[in-house]
């Protein structure tokens, strides 16, 4: 499950990414290769770049399918939208860099 969870995963931001640039292309300099950028907030939505190698992460995943849920495919900042509290987010992804 967790190889064809990643592959989804990894298929989804693909599709995100393809979406992102043609909606933003001003952002896609500011990437790095292997990262990818989210925006994150309830209400005001803040830009965030976080490395793909959160995608394998139980937490991360848990964040995606709750965006999949709320927004399905048509996400409104044309990539990844967490509506999460920003700090909520903070958290979780000083969690991850320990992994």
């Amino acid at each position: 499950m967790g190889l064809t969870w990643l592959s989804w995963s990894i298929s989804i931001v693909k599709g995100f990414s393809r979406l992102s640039s043609h909606h933003n292309r001003n952002h896609h300099w500011d990437v790095p290769k292997g990262h990818l950028a989210v925006y994150v907030g309830e209400e005001q939505k803040r830009r965030f770049v976080v490395p793909i190698s959160y995608l394998e992460q139980p937490l991360f995943q848990k964040l995606l399918r709750q965006s999949e849920e709320e927004f399905g495919f048509d996400h409104p900042m044309g990539g990844l939208t967490f509506s999460c509290q920003e700090d909520v987010f903070n958290q979780l992804t000083a969690i991850l860099h320990t992994f």
